[in-house]
């Protein structure tokens, strides 16, 4: 872009609206964004594009990626998105969904979203029998041994997820935690094929758990609808049975963000 087209866009475009449409394009490409991209996105001036990046990551909407010139949603932005999603009329709808869910299949439903470090809770509903697996709203749990997890995994761009295979060991939580990076990464690319996740017991003794992608109309993830149930009356096999429930919950919550 000349340097006189940027100087002419970015007069259009008023000082207070900048940092929004900068934080508006991050959320928007879901992945680390460097400088120049933003500039050919919006047309605003390299020196203002630097000095407004400086400003959220200090302020802690985004944050560096591991390149150190790229940025992603920081703790603030994510936080924003999660209380976007909390809000009373959305949840109410989402909560219905959830609660058809879990009344079908007779377990706990549950939605969660991808932070940094691992899945969070965002809403559930609790099964009504009275021996349940208690994991509350806003409880994290690892990426490697959760349905959940290993479903936001699979949807990693290689480079990222190879990142993240070797960015140390993985804590075993269960003895059927896969800790060893080929094994996991040998069941991601199983996921990613099939469409679906599952937890054999991998993250809590006598917990199984499976899991189905909620995307968004470009296709790509931001949350997982996933049902799990004590082994005394569930095995995984037994809770493929109820995919084709779990996948039309998750058609109505992706419909549901897009409202």
């Amino acid at each position: 872009m000349a340097e006189t087209d940027t100087k002419d866009r970015e007069t259009q475009i008023p000082t207070n609206l900048r940092l929004l449409l900068i934080l508006e394009e991050v959320a928007r490409r879901g992945v680390a964004v460097k400088p120049s991209d933003l500039i050919d996105a919006l047309g605003l001036a390299k020196p203002t594009i630097h000095r407004l990046l400086q400003t959220a990551e200090a302020e802690g909407f985004l944050q560096r990626d591991l390149d150190g010139r790229s940025y992603g949603p920081g703790r603030r932005l994510r936080l924003l998105s999660v209380n976007t999603m909390s809000a009373e009329h959305l949840r109410t709808a989402r909560l219905a969904i959830l609660r058809g869910v879990a009344d079908e299949v007779g377990e706990t439903c549950n939605l969660a979203i991808p932070d940094r470090e691992g899945m969070i809770y965002l809403d559930r509903v609790e099964t009504k029998w009275p021996l349940r697996i208690q994991l509350p709203i806003g409880t994290q749990v690892p990426f490697h041994c959760t349905a959940s997890g290993k479903m936001y995994l699979s949807t990693l761009r290689p480079k990222t997820l190879n990142g993240f295979l070797s960015a140390g060991k993985l804590k075993e939580q269960t003895a059927r935690s896969l800790t060893e990076p080929t094994a996991l990464l040998s069941e991601i690319k199983i996921t990613a094929e099939r469409g679906f996740s599952t937890d054999d017991e991998e993250f809590m003794a006598g917990m199984v758990a499976i899991a189905v992608p909620v995307q968004d109309a470009q296709g790509r993830l931001v949350a997982t609808l996933s049902v799990h149930a004590p082994t005394q009356r569930h095995d995984v096999g037994s809770l493929k049975s109820f995919l084709d429930t779990l996948r039309r919950g998750a058609e109505k919550l992706s419909l549901l963000l897009g409202e």
